[in-house]
Parts: C-alpha cells; sequence; structure tokens
C-alpha cells in the first residue's frame, strides 16, 4: 500500500484499435471507475493511448509511477512482465520525434528533464498480447490477466 503522503500516478497505454493491444487502456478505465467509487486523493490514473509524450507530462510530481501495456515479444499469450523502472534506465537516448516517442522513452526523458520532480519509484506491468490486428477484443488469456494485474493494483493502492 502507498502512504497518503506519496502520490501514485497510474498510466494505461495502448490502442483500442488493436485487440490485446488496449489492454493497459482497457486496465486505466478499470482503475477509473474502481477509483470512482473507492477514492483514493493520492492516487491518479490515465488513459494515455499511444501518446509516449503524454505519459511524460502526467507523471511529473508523482512519487509513484505504474505503467500498463501489452507487451510482444513471442512469450505465452498473457503473461505478465512486472518490470522494475530500473531495468529501464539504461535505455538509449530516446527520438523527440512524436510519433517515435513511446512510455520507455518518456520515462528516459522525464527523468532527465524534471529530475526531483519525476516519479523515484517506477513499475511497469506488461502482459503479452496474442492478437494484436485489428479489432475491439481482448483475447482470452489476455482477458484474464488484465484481470489478475487489476486486482494486483488494487492491493497497492490499498482497499
Amino acid at each position: 500500500m502507498i502512504n497518503d503522503q506519496k502520490n501514485l500516478t497510474i498510466i494505461g497505454c495502448g490502442n483500442l484499435n488493436r485487440n490485446d493491444d488496449a489492454v493497459g487502456v482497457i486496465i486505466a478505465q478499470r482503475l477509473q471507475q474502481y477509483l470512482a467509487t473507492y477514492p483514493h486523493p493520492h492516487v491518479k490514473v490515465y488513459d494515455c493511448g499511444t501518446a509516449g509524450m503524454e505519459v511524460m507530462f502526467k507523471a511529473r510530481g508523482s512519487k509513484h509511477l505504474i505503467i500498463i501495456d501489452a507487451s510482444s515479444t513471442n512469450s505465452e499469450p498473457g503473461a505478465v512482465f512486472k518490470v522494475p523502472g530500473k531495468e529501464l534506465e539504461a535505455l538509449s537516448e530516446p527520438s523527440y520525434n512524436l510519433h517515435d516517442f513511446r512510455w520507455d522513452n518518456a520515462i528516459a526523458a522525464g527523468k532527465k528533464i524534471y529530475q526531483d520532480d519525476f516519479p523515484l519509484f517506477v513499475t511497469v506491468y506488461l502482459i503479452e498480447a496474442a492478437n494484436l490486428d485489428f479489432g475491439w477484443e481482448l483475447s482470452h488469456a489476455v482477458k484474464h490477466s488484465a484481470d489478475v494485474v487489476f486486482e494486483q493494483i488494487k492491493v497497492i493502492i490499498g482497499k
């Protein structure tokens, strides 16, 4: 559970028009509905879609950041990878072209630009996609994993 003195930003990323790629956005939307019923003033949840630059702006000022997105690594569909932000700090210099600027670039650039005003603690949940074709349905495996990640984040938020 995150202390009230520390704030938490949760950002869902993905494309709602690409089946499993929508999983981060869908979890963020579910968390927004949950927080509408069970408010926590120290938690903000955003759907940033595919806008990496927006991730950087929304994360600014938080102490903790959780990003949720789909992955495509040829792993088992629905596999959940919980990656500490430290693992992502060694990224190469990001492209500042808006078409190429993704959430991983946002973490590296946000730390560089905002320094102490950027989250100290970053965790990324990646859910392995089964289907990234055009469409609006999560695959069974990804839907199940979305439920698991949703419940894990509810525990982090605190009841």
